[in-house]
């Protein structure tokens, strides 16, 4: 069995975050926080990271379904956001 000579490596990103779109590998600036209220408990807060392109696409998608909550900077997080 051989061996590669080198592995892929992720981009670097800004810290922690990156965006969650499918694909996507760029920082997130932007915390995209909603709530399904069929499958949560109303106080969960279900967290979505987006990079600038992606913010209003995912911010969409779950306004759509009724299950946006508010789009903060990612600085804004809490431990309560996951």
């Amino acid at each position: 069995m051989s061996v590669p000579e080198t592995v892929p490596t992720l981009p670097e990103v800004g810290g922690d975050h990156v965006c969650s779109a499918k694909g996507c590998r760029q920082g997130a600036r932007h915390a995209v926080v909603w709530n399904n209220p069929k499958l949560h408990a109303t106080d969960r807060r279900k967290v979505w990271l987006a990079c600038d392109e992606h913010r209003r696409p995912l911010s969409d998608f779950v306004a759509l379904r009724g299950f946006l909550i508010e789009v903060v900077p990612v600085e804004q997080l809490t431990d309560a956001d996951g």
